[in-house]
């Protein structure tokens, strides 16, 4: 049986979004779960001076080995919540890469044909779901983990867990955004 680590080298995420859509607490909880999962990891966020409203992004990245620097220009895949994210990043990511898309808040078609274009309403999903429309970011984890394969649903679910530890009354609700996304495709 294969382990995370036979799996991946290294791979690069940035996750945006507007700020207040959960987009660095995301990449926060990517990058636990890739250390549960016994991965090196860094993450990087970067947002506006606005509290909400703002954009916001991160860069996240999962390595078997040691990681020299968390700036990424091109990366492998792409989790984006929002139309000004798309226009902003869907240039820069490889050949062959992943896009996940919350067609919620961007209704265009993406006309790239070298990459794998993963569309879902997440916002909504994340409503009838979990009942929280704010779930939607990790419930694109959980696509992403099952598009990748690299981090076991377990870890991310124990990420989760972690870092809702200060609003236990949320954790569940969120786990099941998680399961929902994992299970969407």
């Amino acid at each position: 049986m294969k382990t995370v680590k036979d799996k991946l080298h290294k791979e690069t995420i940035i996750i945006a979004g507007y700020g207040g859509q959960g987009i660095l607490f995301g990449g926060l909880v990517l990058s636990q779960s890739a250390m549960n999962s016994g991965l090196h990891t860094t993450f990087f966020p970067a947002y506006g001076a606005e509290i909400r409203g703002g954009t916001a992004n991160c860069t996240v990245v999962l390595s078997t080995t040691e990681i020299g620097s968390p700036f990424v220009v091109s990366p492998d895949s792409l989790i984006i919540m929002n139309d000004v994210a798309v226009n902003t990043f869907l240039p820069r990511l490889k050949p062959g890469g992943l896009i996940i898309v919350n067609t919620s808040l961007f209704k265009n078609q993406i006309t790239r044909t070298d990459i794998k274009v993963v569309s879902v309403p997440a916002t909504e999903l994340a409503e009838q779901s979990a009942g929280l429309t704010q779930s939607a970011n990790l419930l694109m984890l959980g696509i992403y983990i099952k598009q990748k394969g690299i981090i076991p649903l377990d870890n991310l679910l124990q990420a989760a867990e972690f870092g809702l530890r200060y609003k236990a009354n949320l954790i569940p609700a969120n786990q099941q955004a998680i399961k929902c996304g994992y299970n969407y495709l």
